[in-house]
């Protein structure tokens, strides 16, 4: 079988300054012409450049993952994870939204000085031989066919929503939540008439608690509702396991995030009257989490939860 993911050279080729903390790079190079899109809020690995060494060589079709771990830490390049705004195949370019936060870090820095021509490197899937080759595990937005859907991030997942966002069918009803740090980082985007969207700003506040409210709210106001037009009983009704269990009677095991990726996406195609999607700080998606399926008693396999990063822990 051919190797699924591999290594794609590419250049900036543009760079353009959506609001004071959004920063989109345009990158492209005719590597790309072999670069496979697998999802709305599809995930890639960028590597970065080290000051001094630039880029280490890793093997394109082999494990480039076992070659970058066997380089000596001060050639070993840092390693993020973004999601794929756009891609046009034919142009053979491909959107990053950065969060651009000073020089906290490698991502930030280098996004700070980037220029049209520099060089950079990203992990992703290769178009497949075979439709069975295709792979998975690299996108998670996967609604089914709920009834309605929740989205709700911060600034980090803004990307992902966006693009989920303007890929929605039509007849799509639901809410969207996005917490971003001020009024100005409100980004322009598509959605179908039934979904209303909602964009956050902290404007100072701890992160993710005007959003926490707001989604709270939501729950308390809409799921029921939901639930009932959809036939099943009202959330949060002691038939709905409200309280301790999940929605399916089974315990919800506590994730301590700061030693433990905080990352479950459910995989049923069954019917459903919501479906909710949460990224962003693991902190504040565990709550939200929690609430929604020990409070609020939707049951688990309706809600995929992404822990994109934690307060006061670089990513791996």
């Amino acid at each position: 079988m051919a190797t699924r993911y591999r290594v794609f050279s590419v250049r900036v080729a543009a760079v353009t300054s959506l609001t004071p903390h959004f920063v989109r790079v345009t990158l492209t190079g005719d590597a790309l012409a072999d670069f496979s899109s697998v999802g709305l809020d599809q995930r890639i690995k960028v590597v970065l450049p080290l000051d001094g060494v630039g880029f280490s060589e890793l093997p394109e079709d082999e494990d480039w993952y076992a070659a970058w771990r066997a380089l000596p830490d001060a050639e070993r390049n840092p390693l993020r994870t973004y999601t794929v705004r756009s891609f046009r195949p034919d142009a053979r370019e491909l959107d990053i939204d950065f969060v651009a936060h000073g020089d906290a870090g490698p991502a930030s820095r280098w996004v700070s000085s980037c220029r049209v021509g520099d060089e950079l490197r990203i992990v992703g899937p290769r178009v497949p031989e075979s439709p069975e080759d295709l792979p998975t595990g690299a996108a998670e937005f996967a609604p089914g066919h709920a009834s309605r859907i929740l989205l709700a991030g911060d600034e980090t997942a803004a990307p992902a929503i966006c693009a989920i966002l303007e890929a929605l069918d039509v007849s799509t009803v639901g809410h969207v939540f996005i917490e971003v740090p001020t009024d100005a980082d409100r980004l322009p985007v598509s959605a179908p008439a039934g979904v209303e969207v909602r964009w956050i700003a902290r404007n100072g506040a701890t992160h993710g608690v005007r959003m926490t409210d707001q989604v709270h709210a939501w729950a308390s106001t809409v799921v029921a509702g939901a639930a009932s037009v959809a036939g099943s009983p009202s959330v949060g009704s002691p038939s709905v396991a409200a309280g301790p269990a999940c929605g399916d009677g089974v315990e919800l095991a506590d994730v301590d995030v700061d030693e433990q990726v905080l990352w479950d996406v459910p995989a049923t195609e069954e019917s459903r009257p919501v479906y909710a999607w949460i990224a962003g700080e693991a902190g504040c998606v565990k709550e939200l989490r929690r609430h929604l399926v020990r409070g609020v008693g939707i049951d688990r396999k309706q809600v995929a939860f992404m822990g994109y990063w934690r307060h006061g822990k670089a990513e791996n």
